[in-house]
């Protein structure tokens, strides 16, 4: 991937496209191409083709499609996973078909089996070794469709198409939302909330044991432009820090950062996902990147973004 090259980063206004762009911006790319939703709309194979056919483009970072946290994905499985098909269908199709030199496919932790990382950290061919996390199956099945894509075509037509398999991502310009929140940003506007008005308590779901990893969005956008610069394989590539925390511990660490005096307690009814999820990331260290924000530096420069922005 040269300076000039013509890059598309789909999703570009989402988490991990905007840093994305900067970091790419920052690099030395000049290039960049962002197509809003409104200009651009990828479930459309129609839209996708015409674009593609008019537009010639190098490499693609594919970060575009439908997110949320555990009270969307459980709520609304049909269009987590259809939409994330669609989407995922058109743009690595017209990718082929016209010529681009690279793609790399954003998936997510959330398609390992539900139990894969009970005892160890969770290593890439463990994909499909087990039963999935009910709770985001329409996503998790999308998300296997578009991998599984990308390596039919390397393997039948040597393409450079490949699939980071990321964990947790938080930041600025995160979503903020309560419905549509993932983890960090939801409690992080809870305990804003709840500091507001006084409370004496805030709430978080489930026991608080499942344990996870937590990767700034900056580092994640480090992470792929590596991928994409150094990973001369179609093999799918993990996308984390390596390390976890309970989600009581990052309610405590939230409380912290947020200046919360009130009690954390637990609702027992409701879901709480995978026990344990934590990547392995032997292969993406060993490409030469690592990850290098901390997670309160990180969870405070989030908050400061989120009360300066009115985003909470």
């Amino acid at each position: 991937m040269e300076f000039g090259d013509r890059i598309l980063v789909t999703g570009a206004r989402g988490l991990i496209g905007s840093a994305l762009v900067h970091e790419l911006s920052a690099q030395g790319f000049t290039q960049v191409i962002t197509p809003t939703h409104k200009e651009l709309d990828l479930s459309y194979q129609e839209w996708t083709e015409h674009f593609f056919s008019k537009t010639r483009i190098d490499y693609i970072f594919h970060c575009a499609g439908r997110v949320g946290g555990i009270l969307a994905n459980s709520t609304e499985q049909y269009q987590f996973l259809y939409e994330n098909i669609m989407i995922a269908a058109n743009v690595i199709a017209a990718a082929k078909r016209y010529g681009s030199k690279k793609l790399l496919f954003l998936g997510s932790s959330c398609i390992y089996p539900r139990l894969a990382g009970k005892e160890q950290l969770i290593r890439e061919d463990m994909l499909m070794s087990g039963p999935l996390e009910p709770t985001n199956e329409g996503y998790a099945i999308a998300k296997i469709v578009g991998l599984k894509l990308c390596q039919f075509l390397a393997n039948q037509s040597q393409t450079k198409f490949v699939t980071a398999m990321l964990t947790n991502a938080y930041g600025p310009r995160d979503n903020f939302d309560l419905n549509r929140a993932h983890i960090i940003p939801a409690m992080m506007h809870r305990f804003h909330q709840a500091k507001k008005e006084n409370a004496k308590a805030v709430e978080i779901w489930g026991t608080g044991s499942p344990v996870r990893e937590f990767l700034h969005s900056r580092d994640v956008a480090k992470g792929l432009i590596t991928i994409m610069l150094k990973h001369d394989t179609s093999d799918t590539i993990n996308l984390g820090c390596g390390e976890g925390i309970s989600v009581s511990t990052l309610a405590e660490l939230m409380r912290k950062v947020v200046g919360l005096q009130a009690d954390i307690v637990h609702d027992l009814s409701k879901p709480e996902g995978t026990p344990r999820k934590i990547l392995n990331i032997d292969k993406i260290t060993a490409l030469g990147w690592k990850p290098e924000t901390d997670l309160i530096e990180g969870l405070s420069e989030t908050y400061r973004w989120a009360v300066a922005n009115n985003a909470i």
